[in-house]
């Protein structure tokens, strides 16, 4: 798959998310073959006043994309800009974001609502960037204004490479069932490559999304979280037609781990033991007894006792196998 000049070893993506795409997720991620790898998305604003610092990137995680948010021209061009010098591969639009504190300043999917304006946010951010550059919308705001195929055609003249869409409102967040024959409009109307998102939780969903929707590509949001491994059997059905076994509670386990050490890594023990408590619930969702060890986890602050909690755990489910 291409996108702009950007040739792609395989198709299956990883969706921004706030608060979970951090570089130890996302590394964690590419060893499980995911096809491209997005920051959380980063204030355009924010970055022009040099009051956030961009997402760390590791050599090992190309291709990459940085993720913007904004609704202000000005900014989002000089955002662009000042990304030229980072090493993103791609420099990606936030147009789908529903959180209420996005929205209440008009960005992210408040966007859809305002076509006009986003015309001028997406041609500030094409015309500043030495990078294709591509967009994540939405269904669209509500019922009343579905109006993500006009969205896509306007971003397919002012320069975008691609996009990505995913099959629900802003009011619905992610609520209901995700909607994939928009993602089916959108790619019958746009020559440009369009990315399937929502509800992709299993080998089987993203096998019915390429057949309904005829997408280029599949993005993975919640359905990557406590389960890596879902970039890798995706892709080897793909090229072979075999749905791979899922992980087995050792693999799960130990990648827990893996996570949480590189998480140490980047944040720091205090920070990193905090934040890794929701995706160790990930991982252990569904396994036998979990409900008790993720509220004993909960309530520990040190890395090596969560780490002793988890191999313990194993132990104990392996010895009633």
């Amino acid at each position: 798959m291409k996108i702009g000049n950007l040739n792609l070893d395989n198709r299956v993506f990883l969706s921004p998310m706030a608060g979970v795409t951090d570089l130890p997720f996302r590394l964690i991620c590419k060893e499980q073959d995911c096809g491209m790898l997005y920051t959380e998305m980063v204030n355009a604003k924010a970055l022009c006043y040099d009051d956030q610092n961009t997402k760390k990137i590791e050599e090992e995680e190309h291709p990459v994309a940085i993720q913007i948010f904004g609704s202000d021209p000005e900014y989002m061009g000089g955002a662009a800009k000042i990304l030229n010098s980072y090493p993103n591969e791609i420099l990606d639009i936030n147009m789908g974001c529903p959180a209420p504190k996005v929205v209440k300043n008009g960005d992210g999917s408040a966007l859809l609502k305002n076509p006009e304006l986003a015309a001028k946010v997406l041609k500030a951010v094409v015309g500043n960037s030495e990078k294709p550059v591509t967009l994540k919308i939405r269904k669209g705001w509500d019922d009343t204004c579905i109006n993500a195929v006009e969205i896509a055609k306007i971003a397919e003249d002012c320069g975008i490479s691609a996009i990505a869409i995913h099959g629900r409102t802003r009011e619905q967040y992610y609520s209901g069932k995700a909607d994939w024959d928009i993602i089916r409009q959108v790619k019958e109307n746009v020559s440009i490559p369009v990315i399937g998102n929502g509800d992709v939780f299993e080998v089987e969903d993203a096998i019915n999304m390429l057949n309904q929707t005829n997408c280029d590509a599949i993005m993975i949001g919640r359905g990557a979280q406590g389960n890596p491994w879902i970039f890798k059997r995706i892709n080897h059905y793909m090229q072979t037609g075999e749905i791979l076994p899922g992980p087995t509670l050792e693999e799960k386990i130990n990648t827990a781990k893996k996570h949480l050490k590189l998480a140490v890594e980047e944040h720091g023990e205090y920070v990193a033991v905090r934040e890794m408590r929701k995706h160790i619930a990930w991982y252990l969702k569904g396994l036998r007894n979990s409900a008790r060890v993720r509220d004993e986890i909960n309530k520990i602050e040190s890395y090596e006792e969560v780490v002793n909690k988890l191999e313990s755990y194993m132990q104990d489910c392996l010895t009633l196998e």
